[in-house]
Parts: C-alpha cells; sequence; structure tokens
C-alpha cells in the first residue's frame, strides 16, 4: 500500500511496509514513538517539493475542494499509475474519488488512515529526508498567508451581495417607520378625542 502525504513544502509518497499494523491502529503511535521505528512502518518512495509558494497554494485550494492539482496528477501518473497492483491512501475521501475517477487508481480513505496520518505527521522531519524543519516551517508560514489572502478575495459572483441585502433593510425599516407613524397618529387621535369628549360633557348645559 502506498499513502499519500501533504505537507506545505510539496507531497509525500510512502510505501507502508506492513500493512497488518492498520489492522491494530489504536496502537500505531507506539510504532512512530521515534524515528527508527517509525521507518519500519513507512518508507518514503518520492517527495515532490513544490517550487514556489503559488504551486503551493493552488495545490492546497484544490485539495480543499477535494480535487487533484497538476501537480499531484503529475507525480500520481509517474509514479502509482505503473503500481496498479498497490492502493493508494489519503486522508481526503472526496480526493480518493476524484483520483480514482481520472487515474483509475484504487484509493481508501478510513479512520486507520487518518490515524496513520497522525502517527507520520509526528515525525515528519525524520522520514523526510533532505527537507530542512526550518524550511517546512517557512514554507507553512508562506502558505498560511496566501492562503488567509486568497480566501478574503471576494467572489464575483456575490459582490453585490452585500449592496442588495442592505437596500432591502432600508426598504424594511421605511416600511416600519411607517407602521409606527401610522400607530402613533391613530393613538394622538384617539387621545385627543377623549379629552375633547370629556371636556363636552362637563361644559354642555345639564337639563333643570
Amino acid at each position: 500500500m502506498l499513502v499519500l502525504f501533504e505537507t506545505p513544502a510539496g507531497y509525500a509518497l510512502f510505501k507502508l511496509l506492513d500493512e497488518k499494523k492498520l489492522q491494530s491502529s489504536d496502537n500505531l503511535y507506539k510504532d512512530f514513538e521515534s524515528p527508527e521505528t517509525a521507518s519500519k512502518v513507512v518508507k518514503l518512495k518520492h517527495f515532490q517539493k513544490f517550487k514556489d509558494t503559488t504551486e503551493a497554494l493552488a495545490a492546497t485550494t484544490a485539495a480543499v475542494e477535494g480535487k487533484m492539482s497538476k501537480t499531484l496528477k503529475k507525480m500520481l501518473k509517474k509514479l502509482v499509475v505503473k503500481e496498479t497492483q498497490d492502493i493508494l491512501a489519503v486522508a481526503d475521501a472526496k480526493l480518493g474519488n476524484s483520483i480514482k475517477d481520472k487515474l483509475d487508481l484504487n484509493c481508501v480513505s478510513n479512520s486507520a488512515v487518518q490515524e496513520l496520518m497522525r502517527c507520520i505527521r509526528a515525525q515528519t522531519n525524520s522520514l523526510i529526508t533532505g527537507l530542512p524543519e526550518k524550511e517546512l516551517s517557512a514554507m507553512a508560514l508562506g502558505l498560511a498567508h496566501s492562503l488567509s489572502r486568497y480566501k478574503l478575495k471576494f467572489s464575483p459572483d456575490k459582490v453585490d451581495t452585500m449592496i442588495v441585502q442592505a437596500i432591502s433593510l432600508l426598504d424594511d425599516l421605511d416600511k416600519e417607520l411607517n407602521n409606527y407613524v401610522m400607530r402613533a397618529r391613530e393613538w394622538y387621535g384617539f387621545g385627543t378625542f377623549q379629552n375633547w369628549a370629556r371636556s363636552s360633557l362637563t361644559t354642555w348645559p345639564l337639563p333643570s
């Protein structure tokens, strides 16, 4: 079984050396307590590093939408398609469906795979060789800033939404104000009539 692991710096493809480990995923963390024991469970097959933050942002946004980025598709075609007998473990089920539809690769995503991903993440620095921790941290920070700016951009389909809602709110306020004014006039008129009636009764000449 192959394992697709996503990092801010690129895609890592691991080979699961002992697939029986997934059957006892509750104790899987014990095999990743040290770099030595972790290397006996998974082995790095390939690491596809992002060229720049732009490529990392494109890959991340595609992953959020459950789609394959161009970089991932190219890597999988080159490394995995030839080994069709292997199953690819992915963190996101939507991404797995996309890979299966486009590349005809059998993908699996379940609770055991999620636990495996967490264990790999704990030993990322030791399992992915040639990637300094400082570089990974810098890529993670840059990607976080880029992703934040990307999410803050206005969608072309929703630019006028706030304006439309504001105008609708003003119309509602005008209607409510008109209702309140009409009520106030009615109440004021009713009070004036009562005062006039009382004064008329007191001043009206009574029969002797």
